[in-house]
């Protein structure tokens, strides 16, 4: 297998799409105060505006590009941007996406194409413009996936869809560049629910505003995954240990979730806690890193686990053998 070489992220250019709000803003900012390069992208240029000066007055390095990642003409224009200041990408990070909350029978059309455009062909025109870029000297492409890649959510419907159809590229990326001996990492983050304005912009054709099942946790989380695996060879990292538990459940027991389908629809406050335009279509309140509705929990033993293995298994060995010591011990006693 080919050996890929990944750069501390002090060292990297490090292009985040999605970077005007949530997971997105969340991770550029945290990236530049680890001393990394970056190149924020996404629709609203006002907020971009406004997150590179916040980087820049607190001592960092970073650039935007407007594009919407659904055309790719505009994406390889971020791309040369990126390129014109900086010389090269090291880690290209898939972030970009939209939601709609509504039955598959009830969700227009014209949204549902445009999601998918979004959320599916967006990572597709990203990852295979990285690809031009990393092919030569390596890097890596992150994208944010969700739980949802792995289990389906009714209401969140064509969201879900959307996301399968995302691990499917991302996967089959992944054997494809192996199977061509490029150095390049490929990684699927998916995360649990996360406190992010996606709902709040989500569009919306049942009664009430969004809301996320609980735990919710921290965007901060997600950041720290996706610049690990900027870092290290991480094949996925699911972000939050009760979404794993979730997908368990859904993999090992298909037919317990079909029947509690009702009791997994996301939960709906009533009435809306405010009103929002969808994204579906144009940008709308960027800027926002987090819902203000749900706080999220800041730690995630789970996640910490994925992100240090060699400690966890240091741990679990010396766990099993204080363990194994204490039953000796004790045999020894009678």
């Amino acid at each position: 297998m080919t050996k890929i070489n990944l750069k501390p992220v002090a060292d990297q250019v490090i292009l985040i799409t999605g970077a005007s709000s949530g997971i997105g803003l969340v991770t550029a900012k945290l990236a530049a105060e680890r001393g990394a390069k970056v190149v924020l992208v996404a629709r609203s240029e006002k907020s971009l505006a406004d997150a590179v000066a916040e980087i820049a007055t607190a001592g960092g390095d970073a650039i935007y590009a407007v594009a919407d990642v659904g055309n790719m003409a505009q994406v390889r224009a971020a791309a040369a941007a990126a390129i014109a200041r900086f010389g090269r990408i090291d880690t290209w990070v898939n972030d970009a996406g939209t939601a709609i909350y509504a039955k598959l029978v009830d969700t227009p059309l014209d949204e549902h194409q445009q999601l998918f455009q979004t959320n599916y062909f967006g990572v597709v025109h990203g990852a295979l413009t990285a690809v031009d870029h990393l092919r030569e000297n390596g890097g890596a492409i992150i994208t944010v996936g969700s739980i949802a890649s792995d289990l389906p959510s009714p209401i969140l419907s064509a969201y879900s869809a959307s996301k399968h159809a995302v691990r499917g590229f991302v996967d089959a990326l992944r054997m494809e560049l192996i199977g061509d001996k490029l150095p390049i990492s490929v990684t699927l983050i998916k995360p649990a629910g996360i406190d992010t304005p996606i709902a709040q912009n989500a569009a919306k054709h049942v009664d009430g505003e969004g809301l996320l099942p609980p735990p919710v946790y921290d965007p901060t989380l997600v950041a720290r995954a996706i610049l690990d695996a900027a870092e290290h060879v991480r094949r996925d990292i699911t972000v939050g240990g009760a979404g794993r538990l979730q997908v368990l459940i859904g993999k090992h027991f298909p037919a317990l979730l079909d029947v509690t389908a009702p009791f997994m629809e996301p939960m709906m406050s009533d009435p809306p806690r405010r009103p929002s335009p969808t994204t579906i279509f144009a940008p709308g309140r960027h800027g926002q890193e987090r819902s203000g509705v749900q706080p999220g929990r800041k730690t995630s033993l789970y996640t910490a686990a994925q992100l240090h293995p060699a400690v966890t298994r240091t741990a679990l060995i010396a766990g099993a053998a204080a363990v194994a010591g204490l039953i000796v011990a004790r045999r020894r006693d009678r």
